[in-house]
């Protein structure tokens, strides 16, 4: 009887096949209001692609930037005064 081995050495997980560490799933828990403000304005914007954008669609485009504006804000200044404050 034969014995049967592997010809190559053991595969090990590649660098991005493995699961999120707890600091990346807590850096995407804090930028998590940014990126759902930035999916409303993708989704307000993509809503006023295929037709002439009324009025209603332009307000609504323009509110989504500006929760955009105000995350991308908040998210600022959490991190600076996390880092011990202005540079």
């Amino acid at each position: 009887m034969e014995h049967i081995a592997a010809l190559q050495a053991v595969v090990t997980a590649d660098e991005y096949d493995r699961e999120p560490t707890a600091a990346e799933l807590d850096a995407i828990e804090v930028e998590s209001p940014l990126i759902l403000a930035e999916v409303d304005l993708l989704d307000a914007q993509i809503t006023a692609l295929d037709r002439t954008p009324t009025e209603l669609d332009a307000r609504r485009i323009r509110r989504a930037r500006n929760r955009v504006l105000t995350a991308r804000r908040d998210l600022v200044n959490r991190t600076t005064d996390a880092n011990g404050g202005a540079a």
